[in-house]
């Protein structure tokens, strides 16, 4: 790391430094130095020179500024819980959409749909049994197709509404 010290004529000592080393010394990118430039942080002397001194002050200020805009230590803690939990939902709604895409899970409304359409199909066929006892044992009268008609009837009324 190569840091030159200069005299300016109001007799301050001025510590230059590259880009490069100024880069290694605060553990930034130089994308992040580029950044701090164009904000005023890095004291830009001249091509690839840095005043040492004053962008290491301004970049603690800045740090320092960030750090504030936390808060104090248990509005820290609370900002991190919070990303973590957001972390947690996202990883969920991850999880979530390739077991939909696996099809492991479908929506409800698409369960309503088909057990709708087979209890429809269970209703139209227990209807059906009268007639079809009716003519399987034809010795059977009138009135005894219907009683049994009427008691598969009740229960289905007894299972629609089984829940109310």
């Amino acid at each position: 790391m190569k840091i030159l010290d200069e005299f300016e004529l109001g007799g301050r000592a001025v510590q230059r430094i590259g880009g490069a080393d100024l880069c290694d010394l605060l553990d930034i990118s130089p994308a992040t130095l580029t950044d701090l430039k164009k904000r005023g942080i890095a004291v830009h002397l001249a091509h690839d020179s840095y005043d040492l001194r004053a962008t290491v002050r301004a970049y603690a200020a800045h740090l320092r500024s960030t750090a504030a805009r936390w808060g104090n230590e248990e509005q820290a803690e609370s900002l991190t819980a919070a990303r973590a939990r957001l972390a947690r939902e996202k990883a969920d709604e991850a999880a979530r959409r390739n077991a939909v895409a696996r099809g492991e899970l479908v929506e409800a409304a698409e369960v309503l749909r088909g057990w709708t359409e087979i209890l429809r199909q269970v209703r139209s066929r227990i209807l059906a049994v009268p007639s079809r006892v009716r003519s399987a044992l034809p010795h059977l009268d009138a009135a005894e197709v219907e009683t049994i008609d009427r008691e598969l009837r009740t229960a289905l009324e007894e299972l629609a509404h089984a829940h109310d």
